[in-house]
């Protein structure tokens, strides 16, 4: 029985001891093409793993973006309050400015300035909601 010869990825020296020495030129052409997609290869295994790392890390940005738009949110009510935060230090400091000017009401002697109006009247006390019941 006789067989057909099939291409081999065998070196062509092993080749020609079969008496196929005629396709050399031709093996060699297909050895280089073998070698340029086994480089082609690893080079699209290659962008296959950056790939992966690169949409890896897009993930963890999108997760820190996200922190940084609930900060920025944050931020932004705070400053809203800002402009009520300045107009009651205004008022809070034009109102001990005249509490500190003398009105010529005085004898001549030195009377203790008025301290300024309560702006903000902190409980200081029980804290946990329970009312303390008075001694009788």
């Amino acid at each position: 029985m006789s067989y057909a010869s099939r291409q081999s990825i065998l070196p062509s020296s092993r080749q020609s001891t079969f008496g196929l020495g005629g396709s050399t030129s031709s093996n060699n052409a297909l050895q280089q093409r073998i070698i340029q997609k086994r480089a082609e290869l690893e080079n699209l295994k290659q962008l296959r793993d950056l790939s992966g790392n690169l949409a890896t890390q897009m993930a963890e940005l999108e997760s820190k973006l996200a922190t940084l738009r609930d900060g920025a949110e944050a931020v932004a009510c705070v400053l809203q309050n800002w402009e009520g935060v300045m107009s009651a230090i205004s008022m809070a400091s034009t109102r001990a400015a005249s509490t500190l000017v003398p009105t010529g009401k005085s004898n001549g002697a030195s009377a203790e300035p008025e301290l300024p109006v309560t702006l903000v009247r902190i409980p200081v006390g029980d804290t946990d909601g329970s009312k303390q019941q008075p001694a009788t």
